[in-house]
């Protein structure tokens, strides 16, 4: 969260002309409320398996790029998933830039409420370890979208 994702993914599929696909928002469209409500009204563990479905479908999928929330790597299912038709690459950016990024709008629900620089270490420290294993991981700090994005095509092409 705050790494860019949704960034970085359209411009990538801009350049490579390719469809972007956002899961979180088809989880949205899907559910016809925003993810911060799927979490107050239906918790997080419904809100995973959805995430889990649409991950099944869109990485069924070819020519496209999907960009994922942070905790999709938490479920080895959704790493062997996203893994059968493509390359997963991981954005990863320092506590201090992801509280500048998502300082700006309450729409995370797992940053609700106070201490959100606490909440990003704990999230951070939990699922390092899963995003270390899950892809390429390519730091964001101090990098524009389209910086990322060249970075990202560069290696794919390889």
């Amino acid at each position: 969260m705050g790494t860019g994702k949704t960034a970085v993914g359209k411009e990538v599929s801009r350049r490579l002309s390719m469809r972007f696909v956002d899961i979180d928002l088809e989880i949205e469209k899907a559910e016809a409320m925003p993810v911060r409500d799927i979490f107050a009204k239906k918790g997080e563990a419904y809100f995973r398996e959805v995430e889990a479905e649409m991950i099944r479908k869109y990485s069924a999928e070819k020519n496209l790029v999907i960009a994922t929330g942070g905790g999709a790597v938490l479920r080895e299912m959704n790493l062997a998933a996203l893994r059968e038709n493509g390359m997963i690459f991981c954005l990863t950016a320092c506590p201090e830039t992801i509280h500048d990024r998502t300082g700006r709008n309450d729409d995370r629900p797992l940053l609700a409420g106070d201490d959100r620089m606490r909440k990003i270490i704990e999230l951070l420290n939990t699922r390092s370890p899963f995003y270390a294993q899950a892809g390429i991981l390519i730091d964001t700090d101090d990098k524009s979208p389209l910086q990322v994005a060249d970075e990202i095509i560069g290696i794919a092409s390889r």
